[in-house]
């Protein structure tokens, strides 16, 4: 069966087109726009116009794929930053022009079992996980062996954090937006640590952009290379060395990172925070990067 499957966060818009057989997933295609939906969403409330029209244009780019390859099932899933909007009808109306479904805005719950299911199908390592997926709104906290036990969606990512304290704060950021940034992290690990059995995993499992970026900086890579980030395992002590080195550089040299895509470079450090104050906080010597998320979970669920 062929399916294709969208995925619509705060910062980019995503589709896989995959064959599925049985317990066997295969890419026909994998592509990623960083469109930046929701930019301004923490303060307005509202899906800007220009982020939509630029997400429509994806979009649209999409739809052409889908047509081309055949797909027969389509699922188009959005999360944080359309969760948030007042004006989330305009989206959800031009979703449906372009596609001919209903795009689902799907709760924080909801994204975390999809991300999960994408993360950890036919992962064999020591369990239960972590899952914990940094988008560009939220981040998602998933404990699960074989299925979700345990989830929790909080309202910190790359992109809200960003524009929340660091937009304005240097280049380099000072040393108090960067404190800030850290204390609006603690404070949603507080929520974790209260709601969710952390304690109880033993593999941490990393997922989204700034994971696989991260994973990318320390394994020194030239190229930005999906295989050799999917499955890597990053060092507690590498992903402290990049996250310092990620807050202390400037834009200009954050561009020059050879794995860096142009649309992560002014949100990486915030991203990076939140990954440092995970392990911190809960004391896990390394994670397991997944290049499998929540898209691959839409995936399967059309399936």
């Amino acid at each position: 069966m062929r399916v294709a499957a969208i995925d619509c966060g705060t910062n980019s818009v995503r589709l896989l087109i995959a064959d599925i057989d049985g317990d066997v997933l295969r890419d026909v295609e994998r592509r990623m726009e960083i469109v930046r939906l929701g930019q301004g969403v923490d303060r307005t409330g509202r899906l800007a116009p220009e982020a939509l029209e630029r997400t429509f244009t994806a979009m649209r780019g999409y739809a052409e794929l889908i047509a081309k390859h055949g797909a027969t099932a389509v699922r188009v899933v959005a999360t944080s930053a359309t969760r948030d909007a007042e004006n989330r009808q305009e989206f959800v109306d031009g979703v449906r022009g372009i596609f001919g479904v209903e795009p689902e805005v799907v709760t924080g719950a909801e994204e975390a079992a999809l991300s999960f299911t994408g993360a950890t199908k036919g992962l064999a390592l020591t369990t239960p996980y972590l899952v914990v997926d940094i988008g560009g709104g939220s981040t998602e906290f998933v404990v699960g062996s074989d299925r979700v036990e345990s989830a929790l969606s909080v309202d910190i990512g790359c992109v809200r954090l960003t524009e929340r304290h660091l937009k304005d704060a240097g280049d380099p950021p000072s040393v108090a937006a960067l404190e800030a940034v850290v204390a609006d992290i603690e404070r949603a690990l507080d929520r974790v640590t209260d709601e969710v059995p952390v304690e109880r995993a033993h593999t941490l499992v990393g997922l989204a952009g700034t994971v696989t970026t991260v994973a990318g900086i320390a394994l020194g890579l030239e190229t930005y290379d999906p295989e050799r980030i999917h499955h890597a395992i990053v060092s507690a002590e590498k992903v402290h060395e990049v996250t310092r080195r990620l807050v202390s550089m400037t834009h200009g040299e954050r561009s020059e990172i050879p794995v860096m895509h142009p649309g992560r470079v002014d949100v990486i450090g915030a991203g990076g925070l939140i990954l440092d104050r995970i392990v911190r906080r809960f004391a896990f010597p390394q994670v397991v990067v997944s290049e499998h998320d929540i898209l691959d979970g839409i995936a399967w669920s059309v399936h």
